[in-house]
């Protein structure tokens, strides 16, 4: 009867905690956060989320831009707004 009570007990104090590990299991870890970092597109001088940035390679560096045709004029020469 006792060990009934027991296994009873340990699954109860496991339902009770299991929500509470699965935030900490998945919890984003720094590097996701920091994804979401705000860049600014040198052609038009908006800010866009990094996650959502077009990215493009020039001279070995990367640079973002807000859409494709920031990217391309950017790559043409055409840096005005």
């Amino acid at each position: 009867m006792r060990l009934v009570l027991l296994l009873g007990l340990i699954v109860l104090v496991i339902a009770t905690l299991m929500p509470r590990l699965r935030t900490l299991i998945q919890r984003p870890s720094p590097r996701a956060a920091r994804r979401d970092e705000l860049v600014k597109d040198p052609v038009c001088q908006t800010y866009v989320l990094l996650s959502r940035a077009v990215h493009a390679e020039v001279g070995g560096a990367t640079v973002h831009f807000c859409s494709r045709d920031c990217a391309e004029r950017y790559r043409r020469g055409d840096r005005r707004a």
